[in-house]
């Protein structure tokens, strides 16, 4: 059986984020924690004393591993987890945990968790939009925005 797994690699704090994680989105499990097993001469060095080396999850069935690999490679926005909700509500409630845990704000619907790992939070509606007579003027409004706003949006759009 052929599995495919995204490997997130932090600088500490994969047990604090995968509980972070698994707390923001329904449905979501840590399924699995690896412990730290000291090796001589370990290309990553160890991770911070009562840390895991590594910690699988589920977010909405969709399996993730984060990796206490040390600052050898750190996070950037060229890899991001989009969330698609259904409402305003779920919007702020994501973004208000995510940014306002320590992380930050960008552009368009996306920011980064206190880890630097960068999400997406946009609602299906935009996706419905965008596939609209509209789809520029909805874009061009999408653009103004940090955190997407369903009303301005439609109202973008002429709804």
């Amino acid at each position: 059986m052929t599995r495919v797994k995204t490997w997130l690699w932090f600088d500490g704090g994969v047990d604090e984020a995968a509980e972070f994680y698994v707390s923001l989105i329904p449905g979501s499990r840590i399924v699995s924690t690896m412990p730290y097993t000291p090796v001589e001469d370990s290309p990553g060095g160890a991770p911070p004393e009562g840390q895991s080396l590594a910690v699988e999850i589920e977010l909405a069935g969709v399996p993730y591993a984060l990796l206490n690999g040390g600052p050898h490679f750190p996070q950037s926005e060229a890899v991001s987890i989009e969330v698609a909700v259904d409402s305003q509500e779920e919007i702020d409630r994501l973004w208000d945990a995510i940014v306002g845990g320590g992380g930050q704000e960008s552009q368009c619907g996306w920011c980064k968790d206190r880890w630097g790992v960068s999400w997406q939070i946009t609602p299906q509606r935009l996706y419905e939009l965008l596939e609209g007579p509209h789809a520029a003027a909805v874009t061009a409004e999408m653009f103004t925005q940090r955190k997407l706003d369903i009303a301005r949006l439609e109202a973008a759009a002429g709804v």
